[in-house]
C-alpha cells in the first residue's frame, strides 16, 4: 500500500545529526506547527534534501508518516536568507529569533501567525539593512503579541493617562504606567520616553508589514531594547542560549550592527 504524502512549507528551526548521513530537523510550519522530521541521507555529498535542510531554510516538504515520525521524501529550498551570513552577529541574531518560535510553537497546532513572524524577522535582517538591535526589539515585541502577551501599551494601566509622565513599562504586568503611579512596582518596569513609547505602540498596534520601517535616536533605541527585552524575559520565564551568544559579540551600548 503506497505512504501518504503530505506537502507543507516550514522554516528549519534546528538540526539534529543522527547517524552518519542523517538529520532530524525541527521545522516550524503552518499545518503542523513544530514538528520534527527524519532527512535521511540529508548530509551525504550532493543530496538533493542538502538546501532545503540548512538551518533557517524556508523550504517546501514533501513528508510522510511512519509511526510516530514523519520523514522527508522531498525538499525544495524557497528561501534561503542568505544576507544571514554577512555576519556573525546577524546570524546569531536570526538563531535566537529561530529559538525564540521553538519555544513558542507547539506540535502538531497551526502556527501560521508565527511562522509569517519569523519569516518576516529573517528577511528583515537579510536585506533590509536595518539596526540589528531595532529589529530585535521589534521582533520581540510583535513575537510577544503573537505569542500571547501583547501588553496594554494605549494608556496608563492607573490614571489613564494616555502620554503618561515619564512612561515605563511593567514587564510583569504587561501594562505601561507613569513613574509616580504604582511606584512600588519600579523594580519590576523599565523606562522609556516619549519616542520609545512611540515605537512599542507601533510596534504592537501598527501594521505588520512596516514593523522594522521606524528609526529611533540611540538613547530611545537603548530604551526601546531594555523594555522589549526584560518585557520577554519575564513573560516567557527563561534565558536564552542564542541571545546570550548574540550578546558576547555586540558592543556594550547595545546600538551597534
Amino acid at each position: 500500500m503506497p505512504l501518504p504524502y503530505s506537502v507543507t512549507r516550514g522554516v528549519v528551526l534546528r538540526e539534529t545529526v543522527t547517524k552518519e548521513t542523517d538529520k532530524i530537523l525541527t521545522l516550524l510550519t503552518e499545518e503542523y506547527g513544530k514538528t520534527p522530521v527524519i532527512a535521511r541521507g540529508a548530509r551525504r555529498k550532493n543530496s538533493p534534501l542538502a538546501a532545503a535542510a540548512q538551518p533557517l531554510a524556508y523550504s517546501e516538504w514533501t513528508l510522510y508518516q511512519r509511526g510516530n515520525w514523519r520523514f522527508a521524501k522531498e525538499g525544495d529550498a524557497i528561501e534561503l536568507f542568505p544576507g544571514l551570513r554577512n555576519s556573525l552577529e546577524t546570524l546569531s541574531l536570526a538563531f535566537y529569533f529561530a529559538e525564540l518560535a521553538e519555544a513558542a510553537a507547539v506540535e502538531d497546532v497551526p502556527a501560521q501567525p508565527l511562522l509569517r513572524h519569523l519569516l518576516n524577522g529573517l528577511y528583515a535582517l537579510s536585506a533590509l539593512s536595518r539596526p540589528l538591535p531595532l529589529v530585535k526589539a521589534a521582533f520581540e515585541l510583535k513575537f510577544l503579541c503573537v505569542a500571547g502577551f501583547a501588553p496594554l501599551a494605549d494608556a496608563c494601566a492607573y490614571c489613564g493617562a494616555e502620554n503618561p509622565s515619564e512612561p515605563m513599562l511593567d514587564v510583569v504586568q504587561g501594562v505601561l504606567r507613569c513613574r509616580d503611579c504604582a511606584p512600588g512596582n519600579n523594580a519590576h518596569s523599565a523606562a522609556l520616553c516619549p519616542d520609545s513609547l512611540a515605537a512599542l505602540r507601533r510596534v504592537v498596534y501598527g501594521d505588520e508589514k512596516r514593523l522594522y520601517s521606524f528609526r529611533l535616536a540611540p538613547d530611545a533605541l537603548k530604551r526601546l531594547s531594555d523594555a522589549s527585552e526584560r518585557f520577554l524575559f519575564a513573560q516567557m520565564e527563561r534565558r536564552f542560549r542564542t541571545l546570550e551568544f548574540y550578546k558576547s559579540l555586540s558592543l556594550p551600548n547595545g546600538t551597534s550592527e
